[in-house]
């Protein structure tokens, strides 16, 4: 198991909350202040997890300053209440800055399938011969 020191559990809370404000201001139809709170709060927490220079260096590195671009624009767009404009540049935002790390995280998504009582709960969800 990994531990976390102090700011780096308080960061993984601010996520957390942060990921759920931002869900549930799109499941409000896209809530301003709900998603603008999501952002701030995903924000701080990254900085709590990793610290503020790896953040600032992450973000700023020169072949993802598109992404970070992008990112940060849709942030001041949902901060300036146009929240779907903005998630939309946001979402391209993100995908654009973590486009190495999607590889990393469905293989790690596949390799759920090796884990024993987990893999026998697929195959007997995938055996079902009903066609309902």
């Amino acid at each position: 198991m990994v531990s976390l020191s102090d700011f780096q559990q308080i960061g993984v809370g601010l996520v957390g909350f942060g990921l759920f404000f931002l869900l549930f201001g799109i499941l409000l139809y896209f809530d301003s202040v709900l998603m603008a709170f999501g952002n701030l709060l995903f924000l701080s927490g990254l900085v709590f997890i990793i610290g503020f220079r790896r953040t600032f260096t992450f973000f700023f590195q020169r072949s993802k300053l598109k992404g970070t671009s992008f990112f940060f624009g849709g942030l001041i767009v949902v901060l300036m209440r146009w929240p779907i404009l903005g998630m939309l540049l946001e979402g391209y935002g993100f995908i654009s800055l973590f486009w190495s790390f999607f590889p990393v995280a469905f293989g790690f998504f596949g390799s759920l399938a090796n884990i024993p009582l987990l893999s026998q709960l697929l195959r007997n969800m995938g055996d079902s011969g009903s066609m309902v």
